[in-house]
């Protein structure tokens, strides 16, 4: 466009110095004459004008003349005036947050919000924010705070109520016959074992040749040792064992019932037993005082973390927890005028502290772009935006030197 208007700026200075020119040969014809004077004169200001708008980009004719290629000269000024303009009239923070001010960027948040929960951009967006905000937890400042509650409970328990509490429960469990019969249990393994009767046999030789009686009796001992060896003797005693064990086990046993009445009040009287409640106090205090929770706190806290973050990335979180939380959230802020209230003016003042923090960036994002243009290029975006309306300074700095020509020359040949 800015061409056409310089080819329009040529042809109209043209037009005045072939017009001056075609006039010349005439000086007695009135009509050239006249003519002549708004040739002239629209020559002059044709001229003129093209040297006063060559002169605000380049040397005119390439010949540094002072006062031209005003914008090359004084680009920083220019530049620097720009951004002032920017930053302090046009831009400034007052009116940028003024501005802000008559959005009401809540409801327009909710509503693009209501509109784009289960897009997929904002399924995505809650995906990552999620997984933000778990990575970025820090536990390990508070871990030392956990510990220490947990000592401190640990210390705190009623020992005579959990010493009661564990007597009651293995009483109401029967935990005593399930012992008992346990060990009745491992007895007869252990008896039914071939090597067993070796073993039995051979300690019980041992044990009856270490006896000393008196007389006969120890004649007597002798010579029943003397009738049996290891494996017969080994042998009885395996079968009286696993007897003994079997007739053990069966609850109508009497000698079963007399020693399971005797555990048990035992473990009655262990209610009142000073002594074992002085060993549940030293031990709960040294389990506070000795176990190292921080390592197992942090690595529990890992795992949580590690659940969390597959939690999160699975389609149930967003389906089952945070699509629905944030609808309820929308929803509960648009049903509380006053959390409206509240929320907007929070976003305006971190939307005014922003502005206050990056307004001076506007101004140095303007300096840095035009500081990466050189001269030329600078020039021909500038006459490329505006070079149509210069142009017609030119015609029309020729064509109102034309007719002031004409009005002067009328006058002049009044006067003459």
């Amino acid at each position: 466009m800015s061409g056409e208007a310089k080819h329009v700026a040529g042809i109209s200075l043209g037009v005045m110095a072939t017009g001056f020119v075609a006039t010349l040969p005439f000086p007695d014809v009135a009509v050239a004459k006249f003519l002549q004077g708004g040739f002239e004169a629209g020559l002059v200001g044709g001229l003129a004008d093209w040297f006063a708008v060559t002169a605000l980009f380049r040397h005119p004719m390439g010949i540094p003349i002072p006062h031209t290629a005003l914008l090359p000269k004084n680009r920083k000024r220019i530049t620097d005036a720009l951004v002032h303009t920017l930053e302090n009239d046009w831009l400034n923070k007052e009116s940028i947050e003024e501005k802000i001010k008559q959005i009401r960027i809540t409801e327009k948040v909710l509503t693009l919000l209501e509109k784009e929960v289960e897009s997929p951009q904002v399924r995505s967006a809650l995906v990552s924010i999620s997984e933000q905000v778990v990575q970025q937890i820090d536990i390990e400042p508070v871990l030392p705070v956990i510990e220490s509650k947990l000592k401190e409970y640990i210390k705190s328990i009623n020992t005579a109520g959990l010493l009661h509490g564990f007597i009651d429960k293995a009483l109401g469990e029967q935990y005593e016959e399930k012992a008992f019969d346990f060990l009745l249990g491992k007895v007869s393994d252990w008896a039914v074992r071939s090597d067993t009767r070796h073993k039995l046999g051979s300690m019980a030789l041992q044990a009856l040749e270490n006896i000393e009686l008196d007389g006969f009796m120890q004649f007597a001992l002798k010579s029943f040792a003397g009738m049996l060896n290891e494996d017969k003797l080994g042998g009885v005693l395996q079968t009286l064992l696993l007897r003994g064990s079997d007739d053990l086990r069966r609850p109508e046993n009497k000698n079963r019932q007399v020693f399971l009445a005797y555990v048990r009040r035992e473990i009655e009287e262990a209610r009142e037993s000073e002594g074992l409640l002085a060993t549940f106090e030293k031990w709960k205090y040294n389990l506070a005082e000795e176990v190292q929770l921080h390592e197992r706190l942090s690595d529990i806290a890992e795992d949580l973390r590690k659940q969390a973050l597959e939690f999160i990335r699975n389609d149930a979180y967003l389906d089952d927890f945070a699509l629905p939380f944030l609808r309820r959230l929308i929803q509960k802020v648009r049903a509380n005028e006053e959390m409206m209230v509240r929320f907007e003016a929070w976003l305006q003042r971190q939307i005014a502290v922003l502005v206050e923090q990056n307004h001076s960036k506007i101004g140095k994002l303007v300096r840095e772009n035009l500081d990466k243009l050189d001269n030329e290029t600078l020039i021909e975006m500038m006459e490329d935006k505006i070079g149509k309306d210069i142009q017609w300074i030119r015609v029309n700095g020729a064509v109102c030197g034309f007719l002031i020509g004409l009005v002067l020359v009328t006058i002049k040949s009044f006067i003459l």
